[in-house]
């Protein structure tokens, strides 16, 4: 059986444990939707402000998660994430943007990475692709946000570009991950997202599996893993989760499953100082 990279710390979120290996200060990880006190559809730990929840409920949601993680709020950084492929660099100055108000948020970005630390980098999903950046050599890491729009646009290249282009980073010394999201055997799509993706690959058909005509089903995760792979980072350090946010309805929200109305679940990667 193949190694799952992403465990669970408790029932209130996932940890990369790999990642502590390579640097004892680093915080990421994924939550589950259990925990909270969410009701209804949002049950239970729904970390999303823009889904009609209440919003004090999510904050409150959102003190669990800083708590057990040891990172207070005020230090937490959010985006809007309208399925782009707009990245931008963190600094002090946005600690708790979009973290008590949503339109207080970073706008019109997918991706976030920062070199500061004490600093929260955290997005919000229910299917689309969470993926985790990191250069432990460079203290740089970064989380970034790819629906299937965001996956045909290149956020996963776009977030490597930057890195190498303004930061100074080599590809060969980023490790990613991938967590959970809508897995191939949940998500079907049509002939528009089939032809948005097939640029990407010089428009070969590995990437998809016909099921009739004008249905498919498509592995998000794997294509973004290949983008990260085109772009140098190396496959042996990129680490892939076998869980799927429809399949596991007892530890995720999923927008398709649930038809829209459900709570977000929310990525999240930080350095602490004290390396």
């Amino acid at each position: 059986m193949k190694h799952e990279p992403f465990q669970l710390t408790d029932e209130s979120f996932f940890s990369i444990p790999a990642w502590a290996k390579l640097h004892s200060q680093i915080t990421a990880g994924f939550t589950t939707r259990k925990g909270g006190f969410s009701k209804n559809g949002f049950a239970s730990l729904n970390l999303g402000l823009h889904v009609n929840d209440e919003k004090e409920t999510v904050i409150k949601n959102r003190k669990i998660i800083g708590d057990k993680i040891r990172f207070d709020l005020p230090n937490w950084v959010c985006a809007d994430q309208v399925h782009d492929k707009q990245i931008v660099k963190v600094v002090n100055k946005h600690k708790g943007s979009g973290v008590f108000t949503y339109r207080q948020c970073i706008t019109q970005t997918d991706g976030l990475y920062t070199t500061e630390k004490n600093i929260l980098l955290s997005l919000f999903f229910a299917d689309c692709v969470p993926i985790f950046f990191f250069s432990p050599k460079d203290s740089l890491i970064g989380i970034a946000h790819a629906g299937w729009r965001g996956t045909a646009k290149n956020i996963a290249g776009e977030m490597i570009d930057s890195w190498v282009l303004h930061e100074g980073v080599q590809a060969q010394n980023i490790f990613a991950a991938i967590g959970p999201s809508i897995g191939e055997c949940c998500y079907v799509v049509n002939d528009d997202v089939i032809d948005a993706i097939k640029p990407l690959f010089d428009n070969e058909t590995t990437f998809y599996k016909q099921l009739e005509n004008g249905l498919y089903s498509i592995h998000l995760a794997e294509i973004n893993k290949r983008l990260l792979m085109k772009k140098g980072v190396p496959e042996h350090q990129i680490l892939l989760t076998s869980y799927c946010t429809s399949c596991d309805q007892d530890l995720f929200f999923s927008h398709r499953r649930d038809q829209g109305k459900t709570g977000r679940m929310m990525g999240f990667i930080g350095l602490k100082e004290g390396y």
